[in-house]
Order: structure tokens, then C-alpha cells, then sequence
């Protein structure tokens, strides 16, 4: 068993300063579209790391869901630039490509084929070090272990996974994510949500992610409708939620609910269905499939308790938990369903038969607490297509 977190976690208002005191020569900057420069943050991430004595360059416009190509790209402008700090800003898009872009620089010779093999990265640390600093409320990619390159080629999204690319530093600065608009605050705290409920029940939960898992639940809960109507109180407390949550999920892994947004996301002709939308659409369904197995049905309800609902008996507790979840996604105007979202009928059933296997294979089905066919996953499916329940 393992745990592992970033060496250094800053925390607070003004904490991107710390960059100031990073021991190093140079440091390049990944960077995504324009919100960072928009907002004056780019500046300062330059500016902090000038006062470190830096030569800074940076590598602008990565794009949402990352190409293989722009990692490769990323990776020669180090090799070119030579930092010994790689520093990403951003959505969990510019982490996660920084991310990958760290492996190619260090092993120029290495196949972006072994990386997507889990935990298969070379020893990195040889030529830099890692900082993140997360402009959005929900992926935590910033403690994890974890990224995500798309193969534009193939069609294929791949999720990348060793402890090797945990960041060494975090700097969580709520000032930056008070710049997410509402619909984004929204998705990314039920992505967040998602990762705390999936890490608690996983069938690799220990004691150490049990515990950031629990509290950040209870933070989303009090903080994430408040944050999404603007009250910057609760949006730093947010900002700090879906980091334990990723501390939680880096560590426990998580279930079905991610598998499904996965193969789910790009599926349809209505278009992309952003990603924490998605969890937040399939969660409720999930922890009913989920509750028909006792252990996971046991931890959900002590999730329920912990967050002060009540009920009668443990099935209870478990529709409590849902029945919140469904009125948080209400509240802020989140589907009920992927009807509600705009999802033809007609090409819904026609594409099934596909996705439901490609979802019982994600790699995030393996810690599932209820194990899953390519049937089940289908009525599954379903059932969040209609609304219908789930009672098998």
C-alpha cells in the first residue's frame, strides 16, 4: 500500500507568491487559452518567478482535453529552454499536459505507448521539478497522480498514471479560481464531489483517504451551492474541498460514475458533455447500482450520517444522499437526466451497445465496490437516459 502527496501544499489568498522562493535557474511556464493573462495571473507567475532569481519562458495555448501533439510540443521547448522547473497554471488541462510533457523532456526516447501503460513512467526528477496551481475548483490534478492526453488520431482519451508525476509543489490560491463563471463553479464542485464519494467507497479506501475523502464531502455540501451564486467565502473554501477530494481519489482511485463520463463525453452528436456535468448526471444512479452490494452500501450511508442527514435504516440514509445530490444539481441547473440534456433517443440506443463495454473497460471500473457487465452497465446507462430507477 502508498500514499502520496506533493512535498509542499501552499494554501490561501496570495499564495502564488511562494513562487517567489523556489530555488532554481529556470523555469518555463505551461500555460492555456487567455483567463490566466486575462486576469493578471500569467503576469504575476512571471513576475514571482524573476524575484526567485528565474529565467522564465513560457509555452501558451494548450488546449482543453490536450493533444498528444502539444505534449510533444511542450517537451521540446524544454529540452530547447532547459528549465529545472516546470511550473503549469491553469485548468486541468495545461497540469495535465505539463505533466506529460515533464516525462518527454527528461526521456526524449520514451513511447507515449508505455506511458499509457498504469504506473510504467521512468524515475523523473532527473532535470526538474514540478509545480501546479489550479485555476478551477474540481480536478485536483494539481495532488494527483493522474493526467489525461487525447490521441486526436485515434480517438481515444488516455488516462496517464504513476506517483512520479505528483506535483512536489501545489499552490492553491483561492484568488485565482474567483474568476470560474457559474456554470463551470458548478460542474467542476460536482466533479469534486464525485471524487470524494467514489475515493470513500472504492474498493481501495484506506484510513488516510477515508478521512480527506469524509471532509471534503462535507465541504461540498455546505460550500458549493453558496460558491456557485458568487460568495467568494465559499468559493475559497471550495478551492480547498476539491483538493482533499484529490488527495482522496489520487490515492484510493475511483468507480463507475467517472467510467461512464468518460466513454460518455464525446459520444454524442449534442455535443460534449462537460465532464462534472456528466458525474453529476450519473452519481445518484451510480450509488443505487452501487448500495445492492453491503460494504458500499454500508459506507454510503456512514457518508450520510457524517454530513448530518438522517433517516430510517441504512437504505434510507442512502436515498437521502441521493435525494441531496439531485436537489444540489437542480439548484444550480444540472440535468436530471441525459434526456434533460439534449441526447437523441433515437441515437442514444443506437450507440449503446458500444459504449457500455468500452465503460465496464475504463480503468476507473477496477475500484468499482459492485462489479459490472457490459448488460448491467447498459440498463445502467439507461436508466440515466430515461430517469427511470435503478433496481437490479
Amino acid at each position: 500500500m502508498r500514499f502520496t502527496l506533493p512535498r509542499d501544499v501552499y494554501y490561501g489568498k496570495n499564495s502564488l507568491e511562494e513562487l517567489k522562493n523556489l530555488k532554481g535557474k529556470k523555469a518555463i511556464v505551461v500555460v492555456g487559452g487567455g483567463s490566466m493573462k486575462k486576469f493578471g495571473f500569467l503576469d504575476k507567475t512571471v513576475e514571482y518567478l524573476k524575484a526567485a532569481g528565474m529565467e522564465v519562458r513560457l509555452f501558451e495555448g494548450v488546449e482543453p482535453d490536450p493533444s498528444v501533439e502539444t505534449v510533444m510540443k511542450g517537451a521540446a521547448a524544454m529540452r530547447e529552454f532547459g528549465p529545472d522547473w516546470i511550473v503549469a497554471i491553469g485548468g486541468g488541462s495545461p497540469i495535465d499536459a505539463a505533466k506529460a510533457m515533464w516525462a518527454f523532456y527528461e526521456y526524449p526516447n520514451v513511447k507515449f505507448e508505455t506511458l499509457t501503460i498504469p504506473f510504467s513512467f521512468p524515475e523523473l526528477r532527473q532535470k526538474a521539478k514540478f509545480a501546479a496551481i489550479p485555476s478551477t475548483s474540481g480536478t485536483a490534478t494539481e495532488v494527483t497522480a493522474f493526467s489525461v492526453i487525447t490521441d486526436y488520431a485515434k480517438g481515444v482519451k488516455y488516462p496517464l498514471a504513476d506517483f512520479n508525476i505528483t506535483p512536489d509543489i501545489a499552490i492553491v490560491d483561492p484568488l485565482i479560481a474567483e474568476t470560474m463563471p457559474p456554470t463551470l463553479t458548478a460542474h467542476t464542485g460536482m466533479d469534486a464531489l464525485t471524487h470524494a464519494i467514489e475515493a470513500y467507497v472504492s474498493t481501495l479506501n484506506s484510513p488516510f483517504t477515508d478521512a480527506l475523502a469524509l471532509k471534503a464531502i462535507e465541504m461540498v455540501l455546505a460550500y458549493l451551492a453558496p460558491s456557485w451564486k458568487g460568495n467568494m467565502a465559499a468559493r475559497e473554501q471550495m478551492h480547498y474541498a476539491q483538493c482533499l477530494a484529490g488527495m482522496a481519489f489520487s490515492n484510493a482511485l475511483l468507480g463507475i460514475v467517472h467510467s461512464m463520463a468518460h466513454k460518455t463525453g464525446a459520444a454524442f452528436s449534442t455535443g460534449h458533455i462537460p465532464h462534472g456535468c456528466a458525474n453529476a448526471i450519473y452519481l445518484p444512479y451510480v450509488i443505487k447500482y452501487n448500495a445492492a452490494e453491503p460494504t458500499a452500501a454500508s459506507r454510503y450511508a456512514d457518508i450520510a450520517r457524517f454530513v448530518g442527514l438522517s433517516a430510517l435504516g441504512q437504505a434510507g440514509l442512502v436515498q437521502a444522499l441521493c435525494d441531496r445530490i439531485d436537489c444540489m444539481n437542480k439548484t444550480m441547473g444540472i440535468p436530471a437526466t441525459l434526456k434533460d440534456f439534449g441526447v437523441k433517443e433515437a441515437e442514444f440506443n443506437e450507440k449503446l451497445p458500444k459504449i457500455a463495454p468500452l465503460a465496464v473497460g475504463d480503468a476507473c471500473t477496477g475500484s468499482n465496490p459492485r462489479s459490472v457487465t457490459p448488460d448491467q452497465m447498459a440498463k445502467l446507462l439507461s436508466c440515466t437516459y430515461s430517469g427511470k430507477e435503478v433496481d437490479f
